[in-house]
């Protein structure tokens, strides 16, 4: 039977999760593709049931295809279309407000696979087709990939003859409550979604975050994104690089006299470290002052050919990297706080003591936010 689970929940996190896949591809792409919808996301369920969805769109088209003047039923007809509708699948092209909601519907539906599979069976199997017919129930069978063997056993146990949906429904309940033991743990559905963006199984199941853990002053580093997305958003092209410009960094603090003698008298055998590095970048430029206005959002403020070059310099191309670690930064509530994140934890992990340009333009981008 279905379990217990929050729909508001999983729909709010399905609508996050969505706009943020999105804004990775869509920052490099104006459409999406065939290709690239294939393999959009590191968990095949949800990039069939887009799959899936956009079957859905397609065939109410095609129905809407009729006229009281042509013969659509004519042989010639019936194949010219047939045709015509595998060229045009070969032909995917969606820009993000056509696909965003597609998207979302699919995170949504691959979690209902796992904690409500009859609601899926009726939905995906035996709600959107006219007829039922077993050639039908089998076909469907080509958009699921979680518990596949169990819905699969369960189209073999019924005959050409099996028509009715409500029977056919009341025997699924029936299957499924019988071989309730390989069902696939939501846990493991739920490492994958944790990949992309954090959700727990409580919040699944109450919509209530699960309490902390550990409580640390520094934020955890940001995970590493899943490896088959680098299939998906390719690394921006060097011409895409944002041109050179004169670096843009904070005005260097005032220090005491006597910390500056100090300073001075460093041991020249003594290499300085990364912090030390980016402490001690070069006066701000002149274009600093006309941009020294405040922000309201790292995410929100930083231009397209920024993105692109931080994306590439930064992160080696990682955009899901980027997105996670601006959000990061974002939550900060102190300048110093943020930047000690990027100056120790972020420098030393992606090893940034090369890109010392890049980190002073992210690092004047925090100060004007709590400017």
């Amino acid at each position: 039977m279905d379990d217990k689970y929050n729909q508001l929940h999983i729909e709010r996190y399905s609508k996050q999760l969505a706009n943020l896949l999105c804004d990775r591809h869509f920052a490099t792409y104006d459409t999406l593709n065939g290709p690239q919808l294939l393999n959009f996301t590191p968990i095949r369920q949800v990039n069939l049931f887009v799959i899936k969805e956009l079957l859905l769109k397609w065939h109410q088209e095609m129905a809407t295809l009729r006229s009281p003047y042509f013969d659509y039923e004519h042989e010639e007809v019936k194949e010219a279309l047939l045709n015509f509708m595998n060229v045009l699948s070969r032909k995917i092209l969606m820009k993000r407000n056509a696909f965003e909601p597609l998207l979302q519907k699919a995170i949504y539906d691959a979690f209902l696979v796992v904690i409500a599979p009859i609601t899926t069976f009726e939905e995906k199997f035996l709600r959107i087709q006219e007829e039922i017919a077993l050639p039908k129930l089998q076909e469907n069978l080509k958009y699921i990939d979680i518990d596949k063997p169990l819905f699969a056993g369960f189209v073999d146990t019924l005959s050409a003859s099996s028509r009715d949906r409500e029977y056919i429904l009341s025997r699924f309940k029936l299957y499924m409550n019988a071989n309730q033991g390989k069902r696939a743990p939501l846990a493991d559905l739920v490492q994958k979604f944790n990949a992309l963006l954090p959700i727990s199984e409580q919040e699944i199941i109450t919509g209530q975050p699960a309490p902390a853990v550990v409580a640390t002053p520094i934020p955890a580093p940001t995970p590493a994104a899943p490896f088959r997305e680098r299939e998906v958003v390719s690394p921006i092209h060097t011409a895409q690089r944002e041109a050179s410009a004169p670096v843009a960094v904070a005005a260097r603090p005032i220090y005491r006299r006597d910390e500056e003698d100090n300073e001075d008298e460093t041991p020249a055998n003594v290499r300085p470290t990364l912090n030390d590095n980016f402490r001690k970048a070069p006066s701000a430029s002149l274009a600093d002052s006309h941009s020294n206005l405040k922000i309201e959002s790292l995410k929100n403020s930083i231009s397209i050919n920024q993105r692109f070059s931080f994306i590439n310099e930064l992160f080696d191309g990682d955009n899901m990297t980027y997105y996670h670690t601006v959000k990061e930064l974002d939550e900060y509530t102190d300048a110093e706080s943020a930047k000690r994140h990027v100056t120790q934890t972020l420098a030393n992990k992606y090893d940034w003591s090369k890109k010392q340009e890049h980190v002073n333009k992210l690092l004047r981008l925090i100060e004007r936010k709590f400017s």
